[in-house]
């Protein structure tokens, strides 16, 4: 049984027990939260598809808050003596799927 359901504006094929890292979500560890975007559900080989959303909902519980691998932007033009050199590192959210109805 799996469903593909939108996180944050994402989408992830999810199952019961599953840990995935997604954008940023409010709340702290050991918060419980709900997503009730599912595009897709199947269970036991009968897929069900969504125009948009399948009824239901999955549950889930905030693991950690991390940060991800750092990004390197570095821009540079060629004989003008123009460098720039930023780094970047995405908040995410790491969830565990506790029940997808």
């Amino acid at each position: 049984m799996y469903s593909i359901v939108e996180i944050a504006g994402q989408q992830f094929k999810v199952s019961k027990g599953q840990e995935i890292l997604v954008h940023r979500l409010e709340g702290n560890s050991g918060d419980k939260v709900e997503f009730s975007n599912i595009l897709l559900s199947e269970n036991n080989g009968s897929v069900e598809v969504g125009a948009p959303y399948v009824n239901g909902k999955v549950s889930a519980t905030i693991l950690e808050h991390v940060k991800d691998d750092k990004v390197i932007v570095f821009k540079k033009k060629r004989r003008k003596g123009y460098r720039v050199k930023n780094g970047h590192r995405q908040s995410l959210t790491k969830i565990v799927i506790d029940n997808v109805k």
